[in-house]
Parts: C-alpha cells; sequence; structure tokens
C-alpha cells in the first residue's frame, strides 16, 4: 500500500506548481488583464490608515525583522535548534532565488523598471512564516492553531502589501508567496518526520 502523502509533501507539488504556471503566464504575457483588474481594485482600498497598517505589515517581509526572527526562532524552539542549520540555509536560500528567478523572468514592476518577479518581501515572509506553521507541531493543539493562522495571516497581508504599497503586481506577490512556501515545504521534508507538521 502506498504511503499518503504528508501535508509538507503536497504543500511544496502545489505551491511550486502554482509557481510555474504563474512563470510560464507571465513570460507569456497571459496574465497583464487579470493583474491590471486585482491591482486597480486593491488600490481603490487606499486610504491614509490602509497604506500606514500596510508599511507596517511590509516589515514582516524585510531582512531587519526576519533575521532576529529566525535566530529567536532558532533559539526559541527545540525542534528547530535540533536541525538549526536547516532553518538558516532556508533563509538564504529564499532571496538567492527570489533574486535568480526575477532575472530568468525578467518582469518589471507596475511602477519602475527595476524586476519584480516574484516578490522578494512575499518569497521572505512565506519561506519565514512557513518554517514557524511545520515548526509549531511541536506546541500543544491549543497554542499551535492561533500560532499557524496568525503566520498564515501574515503571509498573505504581506502579499497584499505589496500590490496595496505599489511595489508589484498580483502576480509577483503571489508568486512570492508559492515559492517561500515551496521552500519552507522542503525545508520541512528534509527536516524529516520531526520537522514536518502532522495533520491538524
Amino acid at each position: 500500500m502506498r504511503a499518503r502523502p504528508s501535508g509538507a509533501t503536497t504543500l511544496l507539488l502545489v505551491a511550486g506548481g502554482v509557481f510555474l504556471l504563474l512563470a510560464i503566464a507571465v513570460a507569456l504575457g497571459a496574465t497583464q488583464a487579470v493583474d491590471t483588474a486585482v491591482r486597480d481594485a486593491l488600490l481603490g482600498l487606499e486610504s491614509p490608515l490602509v497604506v500606514t497598517a500596510m508599511r507596517i505589515v511590509n516589515y514582516a517581509g524585510e531582512w531587519r525583522v526576519l533575521l532576529p526572527g529566525t535566530l529567536l526562532l532558532v533559539v526559541g524552539c527545540a525542534r528547530a535548534r535540533a536541525r538549526w542549520w536547516l532553518w538558516i540555509v532556508l533563509m538564504l536560500v529564499a532571496p538567492l532565488a527570489e533574486t535568480l528567478l526575477k532575472n530568468v523572468v525578467g518582469r518589471p514592476r507596475p511602477e519602475g523598471a527595476s524586476l519584480g518577479f516574484p516578490s522578494g518581501h512575499a518569497t521572505a515572509a512565506a519561506a519565514f512564516f512557513g518554517a514557524a506553521i511545520y515548526l509549531a507541531d511541536s506546541l500543544s493543539p491549543r497554542a499551535r492553531r492561533p500560532l499557524r493562522a496568525l503566520a498564515a495571516l501574515a503571509i498573505v497581508l504581506v502579499a497584499l502589501a505589496r500590490v496595496i504599497l505599489r511595489a508589484h503586481w498580483p502576480s509577483d506577490a503571489l508568486a512570492g508567496l508559492c515559492l517561500g512556501l515551496a521552500l519552507a515545504s522542503a525545508a520541512a521534508l528534509l527536516a524529516g518526520p520531526g520537522g514536518a507538521a502532522r495533520d491538524p
């Protein structure tokens, strides 16, 4: 009998597959109409309060927050400490992969000539908070569920912030989210049974 795929395997395949489809669609110019419509809808939510909130959320995708966050995760979580190098490598590989893929796809941002696909903030946030979701498996269900919900919310909000702050197209942000989750899932699989989350 064939073993049932783990949650990490499933997410790796789904997130990686969506990222690949998005990259192909962007390279072929097939996302422009949807990107424009979704971006216009999100920019319609702009207000001083929303923009201020999104600027604060945006820090959750920056290295000056994620670097100390990763160190705290490794120090504070026994499961992360057991394979500390793996989670550090994850957070180093995420920006390298994102930069490489930006140059491969070569898509400019909506405002400016610099490359935007995939979003670096969304990639980094999804890698970090995705790792936190897997590592939370060692917590009690009462603590694990809200922590995972907050981590998932942070991933989505950073992706939204990148669009509302006019830094990226929606597909750039979604691709970064997928790339980061795929990398976090791969790290969880490499960590072995103690590093990949059980089904809730």
